[in-house]
């Protein structure tokens, strides 16, 4: 062998060694997934994510494991969308509201009176998972799984919230970036006000707002529950909650830890959803032993608040969900309802 054809060898051989070295290393300190989360400490969903961190690094031999945000340290979720698109943390937990912002076929969830029960919710989303995931990965991101934050109530500080024409007297909240929601309060001519949701407490504090929606847990663990006084007894829309993870880091681990990571995270957030429905009812519980009245409206103000959504509905086929999703789930459900399973 001379000694240009031994460069020749031994330059390739170099760069190879190199690399395995750098995947040694990288193997050695393992991978490290950020994960922000708006859910306080001591919540479930914390819980949750902390059983399934120590579930990950057992199975991986510590090779993979997430470092977990909670609380929102990070902002807010839209803050965490931000920051996973420019790579400064690669998870989150969000709800529909920004899960839409990546897939917004998600927002057809949201649409107030759709589902009639939990029965229905976990029908349609096992129906369209394979649509929902594949939206996700089109866009850059692995759905890891779903599991939820609840149906939405109407509370209030001021007045009790019983028809439309309570809504209009009121000081109204809304999320930034919900397009359901501000169709909504624009066709009952609602001036609601946008905050982000870690400047809610504040707004009711102060009087800025004096109406939200939440589900009850999420009033407790936000501290909301301290600054009201109604609860409108109206189930208004259905709140997904899921983790999603950048498609490229997912796509840089090992594929038995892909498998690991999803069924591992699947299995703990279907575990949370039973634990989410039994906690919004002992959360009612809860404020009402607080002090929080109950709001009962009659048969005909929610059938006044059912054609307002509708109407608002119509307004957004096209900009916030297709035609097509939304006509897909309402086939979903008529069938569903006279017994096709």
């Amino acid at each position: 062998m001379n000694i240009r054809s031994g460069v020749r060898f031994i330059g390739p051989l170099l760069l190879a060694c190199l690399l395995l070295v750098g995947l040694a290393e990288g193997a050695e300190k393992g991978v490290v997934i950020k994960l922000a989360t708006l859910a306080p400490e001591g919540n479930s969903w914390i819980k949750m994510l902390n059983a399934l961190n120590a579930e990950v690094m057992k199975k991986t031999q510590n090779n993979v494991q997430f470092k977990i945000y909670a609380g929102g340290v990070l902002g807010d979720e839209t803050d965490m969308l931000r920051k996973m698109k420019i790579g400064q943390i690669q998870a989150a937990a969000l709800t529909s509201s920004t899960l839409a912002g990546i897939f917004r076929e998600m927002n057809v969830l949201q649409i107030p009176f759709l589902f009639q029960n939990y029965d229905e919710v976990d029908f349609v989303l096992n129906k369209l998972d394979a649509f929902f995931k594949k939206g996700f990965e089109d866009n850059g991101y692995v759905l890891l799984g779903y599991s939820e934050v609840g149906f939405i109530y109407l509370m209030s500080s001021t007045i009790p919230i019983s028809s439309v024409a309570d809504l209009k007297k009121a000081k109204v909240w809304t999320q930034e970036g919900s397009f359901v929601a501000k169709a909504i309060f624009d066709a009952a001519k609602v001036t609601a006000i946008p905050l982000s949701i870690p400047d809610v407490l504040v707004g009711l504090q102060t009087g800025l707002v004096d109406v939200v929606y939440v589900p009850p847990t999420g009033a407790i663990a936000l501290q909301w529950f301290t600054k009201v006084k109604y609860l409108t007894n109206v189930p208004l829309s259905y709140v997904a909650g899921a983790i999603v993870i950048s498609k490229d880091v997912f796509n840089r681990l090992p594929s038995a830890y892909q498998a690991i990571l999803l069924e591992s995270s699947q299995r703990h957030l279907g575990q949370l959803k039973a634990v989410a429905r039994n906690e919004n009812q002992d959360a009612i519980r809860v404020m009402v032993k607080q002090g929080v009245k109950v709001v009962n409206p009659s048969g005909a103000q929610v059938d006044e608040l059912r054609k307002l959504s509708h109407d608002a509905m119509d307004h957004i086929v096209g900009t916030a969900f297709s035609r097509k999703t939304v006509d897909d789930v309402n086939s979903l459900l008529a069938n569903y309802r006279k017994g096709a399973k």
